[in-house]
Order: structure tokens, then sequence, then C-alpha cells
């Protein structure tokens, strides 16, 4: 039987302080997959990130990397993890292909394998133009493209990442994306945690939310989206939409703007029945699209929280 990337068995961590941050945290996460930690903050994701890496000591439970026990076997353990967290934490001094040498040394690979590996990941991040140049110079899409080609250098089986594209604009994670979706068909399990919850929904197979320092969901994303009682769409609109939208009953309208209507229905309703329903009024649809907010609004009914 296959061992999972990650098992994580009651976990408990409470702080000197009193703060009680984990509270019996259990879930798996099986090889090869791209598996999303989410919750609002002071949920207990940092904590957890922190046990898995090392980083924090729990107070009680146990976590397994691919069977390797961590507490036991702390070193072999994190030999297998890859680590982007959200601060940046590199020289900005220093050039990026030194930045990947000098890391991968701290791990016992030979300086001329080392410098071979630097290049492939700098060049799968795009960044080989700039291996040479001041870190310090390189956009905040750079830096963390660069933090991600630092923890590839060890070739992880677990890459964990932090809200690795948080201050970063559309298009930049749009690349980063493609990157993570590329190292995670290579083979490398991929845990992220996040807050653009669309890029969760567009990226991840598999979720957890935690909550209050418990795991309150977990599961296929496909399978939690599918316990919503209702399904959103929007609806280009041939000409303008009336001032006052009409009743339908049912279905929730909004308008977007002159030409553009947000719906809400009911899972057992068809389309075509909305559709004919506002023909009926006067509205008359030119082209639609799933709404991309399904997991907030699941996130949102759990958690009883906004995303950020």
């Amino acid at each position: 039987m296959t061992e999972p990337a990650l098992a994580i068995t009651d976990l408990k961590k409470t702080y000197d302080n009193g703060v009680v941050a984990l509270k019996g945290v259990s879930l798996e996460v099986q090889p090869g997959d791209f598996f999303a930690l989410l919750g609002p903050n002071g949920a207990g994701k940092s904590t957890l990130i922190g046990v898995v890496s090392s980083l924090v000591n729990a107070s009680a439970g146990q976590v397994k990397v691919f069977g390797v026990d961590l507490q036991a076997h702390r070193s072999d353990a994190m030999r297998l993890i890859g680590l982007v967290p959200q601060e940046m934490n590199f020289n900005f001094f220093e050039q990026p292909f030194d930045i990947l040498v000098n890391y991968a040394g701290f791990y016992g690979l030979p300086r001329p394998e080392a410098m071979v590996r630097a290049e492939a990941e700098l060049k799968r991040a795009l960044l080989w133009d700039k291996a040479f140049t001041m870190s310090r110079t390189l956009s905040g899409g750079m830096k963390r493209r660069l933090m991600i080609a630092r923890a590839m250098m060890t070739r992880p089986r677990l890459l964990i990442l932090d809200e690795p594209t948080a201050g970063v604009d559309i298009e930049i994670r749009r690349g980063m994306w493609k990157t993570l979706k590329e190292v995670n068909a290579a083979g490398t399990t991929v845990i992220l945690t996040t807050h653009y919850l669309e890029e969760a929904e567009s990226l991840c197979r598999n979720l957890a939310i935690i909550d209050k320092g418990r795991i309150i969901e977990q599961g296929p994303m496909r399978a939690l989206l599918a316990k919503l009682d209702v399904e959103g769409f929007v609806l280009d609109i041939d000409g303008e939409l009336p001032a006052v939208l009409p009743h339908i009953d049912n279905i929730v309208l909004t308008t977007v703007d002159a030409h553009t209507l947000s719906i809400e229905k009911p899972h057992g309703m068809e389309l075509n029945q909305v559709f004919a329903a506002l023909v009926e009024r006067g509205i008359r649809v030119r082209s639609m699209r799933n709404q991309v907010n399904r997991l907030e609004e699941l996130f949102v009914r759990l958690t009883g929280k906004e995303a950020a």
C-alpha cells in the first residue's frame, strides 16, 4: 500500500501564552496531489505549515512524510520537503544563481551538481536571464518564482507553498500557476495555502478547510462544491438590461453592468427554464459562463467569514 505524501494524526499545538492553535487536526494528502489548505486569518494554517516544515514544535500528535515520522526522523523527513514561505527570506544582495547553489549546499549537494541544477531550475522559472544580477533588482513576481526554484533544488517530493502569490498582480499569478502545474505534473506533491479562492479552485484537486484550529471540511474539490445547492452563471445579454430586473421564482438575478447579468439557480432547475423565463420578460441571452466564486461561497458558508 502506498504511503500518503503527508499523514497528520491528532495534531495539537498550544503556545506558551495559552493560545490553542491546533485542536486535534488530522488529514492526509496523497502522492501526486495538488492540495489546498484554506482557512480565515487566525484559523491555524500557518501553525500547521510550521509544524509540518519543522519550524514549530507540536504539543501532541504525529506527522509522517511519505511514511517517515517527522519527530523520530526529522532530517530524513525534511529532505523530502520543499518550503516556499510567504515572507521573502533570501539575501537580496546575492545573485539568484548563488542563492540556489548555496541552498543546495546546505543539504549536501556537491557544488558541480548544484550548479547544473541551478541553471535548470532558473530556466524553468524563466529567470535564467537574471541569474547573475542582484536579487534586490528582481520584480515581486520574479522573487516569488526564485523562491520556488530554490525550494526545488533539493528535488522535494512534497512542495509546500504558503501564500505564494500574495501581493502580485493577476498576470504574474497566472504565470506562477503555470510553473506550479508543471512541477506537479512532473510528480511533485503540492500543498498550497492561499487567500485567492479562485486560485485554489483552478489548481487544486483536493482541499481541507481549517477554522479555529480544527479541520471543518476536507475532500475532493468537485465533491465539496457539489454540496452547494445552487449554481451560478454570468450571462451576456443582447441589448441593455431593464432598470428594474424582473422577479423570477427560485432565481436570483443581479446586474453586473448594463449588458451582463449574474444568476443563481437551484441545482435541479434546467438552464432552458431559466432562458425561457428571461425571454418571456424581454431579456435575451447571447452567451454564458460559469461563475468562478463557487469555492468562495462554500468557504463563507462553512466559516462564516469572507475570504481576504
